[in-house]
């Protein structure tokens, strides 16, 4: 094309030797790539789908209590309804007496402890109540059908598997409606007062299901609180990362400054920046919460935890680039963010039990304390979530600690190895000149080159220093080939540096 006209200079025959050579490694080392590649990710399809295989199929590990404070015919009909839907895609109603749970906001406490999915109860004397409005006129116009079966559950947890269950129980609620009509059809019809209206509606409508949410949780971004905002986490710590090794090579940081002052400031940096991007994300979080009822606090606490979340992926993917091969890194990434994601998609109860391992992953750990704070309280897990984000901190951290004396040896040996390689280059060039000058002191760095300019310049204005033999034809074939040789040393440098910096690395400017 016109607009680069050097794209086809200096090219070579396709049929050359060397470049046969070089095409059937790149062959190779592509093949070896690809397969890596398909195998990592079919065995991470294979994760991430194992752990939604028989997604309904594992509904009936989901535990609801039932309390019937009753004792009358709806707690008979609640149980016929039951028995008709229970199934392995239908939550578990464990009954328990009334004594167990004496007030309904026991209930809800257990419900709060998470040591139920939600709870579902009968009011006591309602029974009672819809057959004194059903025959009675007067009853049936102060009739409270809201009174009957409440079902208590928090939103905040999973939302979208705890609406599902939520769906479910008003199933219950409505097959119990006709399960009641079943077992009380002919006494209720003889008992009706035909003549008033509220006590033909109390018949063929006895109850509506209440509802006790103890966190409201119906925003359209919750959707994402357990995917994406997890996965743009991981991913802008693993750029930063990037960016900051690139920084280090580019500027020679890890062959010039000492490894203890590297470490306490690549700590504050990545500090300060998941500082920054935990609060950009709260702040987002916070922006489209619409009618999600969470105050001040619960956002200090939610960016708190979403920094040390994040300043441990940092500092955990930072391990991950120092002792992986650098062709091997990207695959390191997006295994942790699918282990991580696939630990908090769903619930474990609704995943195979080999899936629980999961329990050690700092993003489920990180998500049962953003439950916790949302829900004021009701996800009791910070006796478990806690540690394991701190053991990740603390571990991950003595670990990036090492990388960095890691690093600083090989930036080292790979300074040692470049200007051993310049001075075989400047050697070679000078041998191939025929040995007409005198070797150069310190030819081995860009110090050298500068003094053979001048001493080649000194040999030119005093001609009294050098030999009969030396032309001034051979002084300039010298120069330009030591010129020749530095510069092929310069434009291999960078990827020399790109090779040793043991990470993803971003060169800036």
């Amino acid at each position: 094309m016109r607009r680069y006209p050097k794209a086809k200079e200096r090219r070579v025959s396709a049929h050359e030797p060397e470049v046969q050579k070089s095409r059937f490694a790149v062959l190779r080392a592509a093949a070896r790539s690809g397969i890596i590649l398909t195998l990592l990710f079919l065995s991470l399809f294979c994760y991430l789908f194992g752990s939604l295989y028989q997604l309904v199929g594992h509904t009936h590990n989901l535990n609801v209590a039932f309390v019937d404070y009753d004792g009358g015919l709806i707690g008979d009909a609640v149980r016929q309804a039951y028995q008709r839907l229970r199934g392995d895609s239908f939550p578990t109603l464990i009954e328990h007496p009334s004594g167990q749970y004496p007030q309904p906001a026991a209930l809800r406490s257990a419900v709060c402890n998470i040591d139920y999915w939600g709870a579902l109860y009968i009011s006591a004397g309602a029974s009672d109540r819809l057959a004194t409005a059903i025959s009675d006129a007067q009853a049936a116009a102060s009739y409270n059908r809201s009174d009957v079966l409440t079902w208590v559950w928090n939103e905040a947890r999973y939302p979208t598997v705890i609406d599902t269950l939520a769906q479910q129980i008003t199933a219950l609620a409505e097959a119990a409606r006709v399960a009641y009509v079943q077992l009380n059809g002919t006494g209720a019809i003889q008992s009706l007062d035909a003549t008033s209206l509220a006590a033909v509606e109390a018949y063929s409508n006895p109850w509506e299901l209440a509802s006790i949410n103890i966190q409201p949780t119906a925003q359209g971004s919750r959707l994402v609180y357990n995917t994406l905002v997890i996965v743009l986490l991981l991913i802008q710590e693993f750029f930063f990362l990037a960016t900051i090794n690139g920084l280090y090579v580019q500027f020679g940081l890890f062959g010039r400054l000492k490894p203890r002052r590297m470490i306490i400031y690549r700590f504050m940096i990545s500090g300060l920046y998941t500082l920054a991007g935990s609060i950009c994300t709260t702040g987002a979080i916070w922006a489209f919460r619409a009618e999600w009822q969470v105050n001040g606090s619960q956002w200090a606490l939610t960016w708190i935890t979403l920094w040390l979340f994040a300043h441990l992926n940092f500092l955990t993917l930072d391990v991950v680039a120092v002792w992986l091969p650098p062709p091997y890194v990207p695959m390191g990434l997006i295994t942790w963010v699918v282990l991580n994601i696939s630990s908090i998609l769903i619930p474990f109860e609704l995943s195979p039990a080999f899936y629980k391992w999961a329990y050690a992953l700092p993003a489920h750990a990180c998500y049962s304390v953003l439950i916790d704070i949302w829900s004021g309280g009701c996800n009791p897990r910070l006796g478990y979530a806690l540690p394991v984000l701190f053991a990740y901190e603390l571990s991950s951290g003595t670990l990036s600690a090492i990388g960095v004396y890691r690093r600083a040896h090989y930036a080292v040996i790979a300074a040692e190895r470049e200007e051993k390689s310049w001075q075989e280059k400047i050697a070679s060039a000078i041998a191939d000149s025929g040995g007409a000058s005198a070797p150069i002191q310190g030819a081995g760095t860009a110090e050298g080159v500068e003094v053979a300019k001048e001493e080649d310049v000194e040999s030119s204005a005093y001609p009294q220093r050098k030999s009969s033999a030396e032309s001034a034809s051979d002084r300039e074939e010298l120069a330009g080939r030591i010129w020749r040789a530095t510069s092929q040393m310069t434009l291999g440098q960078s990827s020399s540096q790109r090779k040793d910096s043991l990470g993803p690395s971003f060169t800036l400017g």
